[in-house]
């Protein structure tokens, strides 16, 4: 019974469901005040793309345990159930009768375990896999925190282009009271009033274009950190803002850091390391193998229909009966004991044991004898197998060794590119910033010039497109300022302010 419930506890823990793992964790609801640090924590948890990438750490973390497993017997439990009729069998000229259909159990508990060059490197080799996936997913958290960096940026910068289009659209409006007045007093046409209606038409249309534009920027942003966007999304305001610093790295020291912490670069590089562990792995099936092995097994053997063989023991008892009786009668010669032919006859007794002796069935095991094997094996001929897959493992050891010097070499492109396009838009934001407050000021005094009739209407729409040219040029500097350092900080793998 001992070695039945084994193996029905074998069977339960095998077939045991992982309901943990299975539940889906609820999605949270977005706060109506979204800082970048908040975006950045809720997209680590809820991005599919990430969380894809970081489920992978645990299959590799079972791979060190599965590596170290393998110095440790496997341990199988078996058992079954089995039916043969009753019937005629002929093997080559004999032919053997089954009078009696019969049921069959068995059950076998074996311990195997087997030691090579292969099994002897596992260890390392799942380790540098592991270290693999752990780089892997840290690049892939820097990405993401660099993508949602960027997206957070274009919401804010949409956001800046629906205040401007507000001022936008009340400067029109006064402009359109300026030029209904000067009509009124009869210092100039309607055509200045058309005009004005005009402005204030596409100021109101451009200010409608620009909330969409939030809009949609943040159901973006939402998309990306994996959670339902509200109803309405105006509901979530983005509080951060950011500094404008005058840029201060080098150039050389940024490289110097790139090349060490790029999280994509690392990755690449632990990648590298695991090829080269299963290169090392692979090498070692030309060492020979030990396997050993070892099991307890048991069985039972039922007859469904016992008459039959109490009717052939009876037949064999009154047989020897008979002999017995005639060996009394003719062979002993007279005046010695007879035999006792009565102890030969089938007792009742005989045919309760038989009785008790066939209900074996399911569980009433005959134990096996123990057995146990050692084999040493040294493949000498393998149709080139390992030679082929010697050949495979160096050539995708080869291929993350040329792709890490290709991340190398993008990695000093994409920093230099970055740090260069941060200089370049600092500068231009510092130039933009200049074209505005000139800009505002032409705006200015084309308004007091047409507000005392020594302007026409379209010096003063003029000046006006200009002014909200350059501060349109403005936001775009600004937030192309801080979507350089975002690249730039992508591109090291760390943040720099």
């Amino acid at each position: 019974m001992s070695a039945v419930r084994l193996i029905l506890l074998g069977a339960v823990l095998s077939g045991a469901p992982l309901a943990a793992g299975a539940q889906q964790r609820p999605l949270p609801s977005v706060p109506q005040s979204l800082s970048l640090r908040d975006a950045i924590e809720l997209a680590q948890r809820y991005n599919p793309s990430f969380r894809q990438t970081a489920n992978d750490l645990g299959p590799a973390s079972w791979g060190v345990r599965n590596a170290y497993a393998q110095f440790l017997p496997t341990v199988t439990a078996s058992g079954g159930f089995g039916y043969r009729g009753a019937g005629r069998q002929t093997f080559l000229t004999q032919e053997f009768i089954q009078s009696s259909a019969t049921i069959e159990s068995s059950y076998r508990l074996g311990l195997s375990m087997e030691l090579s060059g292969r099994t002897l490197m596992q260890p390392g080799v799942a380790k540098a896999r592991r270290h693999a996936a752990e780089a892997t997913i840290t690049g892939a958290e820097i990405t993401l925190d660099a993508t949602v960096t960027q997206q957070y940026l274009t919401v804010l910068e949409a956001v800046a282009q629906v205040g401007l289009a507000e001022v936008q659209l009340t400067r029109n409006e006064e402009f359109l009271r300026l030029a209904r007045a000067r009509f009124e007093v009869g210092q100039n046409t309607m055509l200045d009033v058309r005009q004005a209606e005009v402005a204030r038409g596409r100021s109101e249309v451009a200010l409608l274009q620009a909330r969409q534009t939030v809009t949609v920027e943040k159901l973006r942003l939402f998309q990306l950190i994996g959670v339902p966007a509200p109803t309405d999304p105006s509901v979530v305001t983005l509080p951060d803002s950011f500094p404008i610093l005058e840029p201060t790295w080098e150039l050389e020291a940024l490289l110097s850091e790139a090349g060490v912490g790029n999280p994509t670069l690392n990755a690449l590089r632990a990648q590298e390391s695991a090829a080269r562990a299963g290169e090392r792995a692979t090498k070692s099936t030309w060492l020979p193998a030990l396997s050993l092995s070892a099991g307890w097994s048991g069985f039972t053997q039922q007859f469904t229909n016992l008459q039959p063989l109490l009717d052939g023991a009876r037949a064999s008892a009154q047989n020897d009966v008979e002999q017995c009786q005639f060996t009394n009668q003719f062979w002993l010669n007279s005046g010695l004991m007879p035999l006792d032919c009565s102890l030969l006859a089938f007792s009742p007794d005989q045919e309760s044991a038989l009785r008790e002796r066939n209900g074996v069935f399911p569980f009433d095991f005959t134990r096996q004898p123990f057995s146990a094997s050692i084999t040493v094996s040294l493949p000498i001929f393998t149709q080139f197998s390992r030679p082929l897959q010697v050949a495979e493992a160096a050539a995708a050891a080869d291929d993350a060794r040329e792709a890490v010097r290709a991340r190398e070499l993008e990695v000093h492109t994409s920093v230099s590119q970055a740090y260069y396009v941060l200089r370049t838009a600092y500068e231009s934001l510092r130039i933009q910033e200049s074209n505005r407050v000139a800009a505002g000021e032409q705006l200015r005094l084309a308004t007091e010039r047409y507000r005392v009739g020594s302007g026409t209407f379209f010096e003063l729409l003029d000046a006006q497109l200009a002014a909200q040219q350059a501060e349109a040029d403005y936001i775009s500097a600004v937030y192309g300022y801080h979507r350089a350092i975002a690249s730039l900080e992508a591109a090291v793998g760390r943040p720099l302010r």
